[in-house]
């Protein structure tokens, strides 16, 4: 257990920040245990791959070297207000990030990145919707009451 030091509050239950929340070891053994399963799943070893490819790729980590390249000239031209060169640059930047998407490992690289985020949003939302089975959970909220 934690030698934190912690108060109650007038509901007499003990408060803790964030920084002293206690996380029983079975539950992180559990989260571990899940980040393992997902770390084989075909979405994040298609993610995998195609990250690889694209690393090795030339051809595609000119193009994005070229986008950083103009992304810093526009935050110079940012400096002295020139917004005619910004416009240019930005353009400059839509028709390489357009070759960039053309290329079909990068579109697929994109799409499974979406399809882990998805994968993730999910298992959050199966976890709140079990959990508010048993307790009131809100969406991003934390619900507060006060003890007037």
């Amino acid at each position: 257990m934690s030698e934190h030091q912690h108060k109650q509050n007038c509901h007499g239950m003990d408060e803790y920040t964030n920084t002293e929340m206690i996380v029983r070891e079975d539950i992180l053994t559990k989260a571990r245990e899940l980040a393992g399963l997902l770390s084989t799943s075909s979405e994040v070893e298609f993610f995998q791959q195609a990250e690889k490819q694209i690393s090795n790729n030339d051809h595609i980590q000119t193009l994005i070297s070229a986008i950083k390249k103009k992304q810093k000239e526009i935050v110079a031209f940012e400096r002295f207000e020139n917004q005619a060169m910004i416009n240019k640059i930005e353009g400059e930047i839509d028709s390489l990030q357009d070759e960039l998407d053309s290329i079909p490992i990068v579109s697929e690289f994109k799409q499974s990145q979406e399809d882990i985020n998805y994968l993730l949003q999910l298992i959050m939302s199966v976890i709140r919707d079990t959990l508010s089975e048993t307790i009131t959970v809100e969406k991003g909220t934390a619900a507060v009451s006060s003890c007037d």
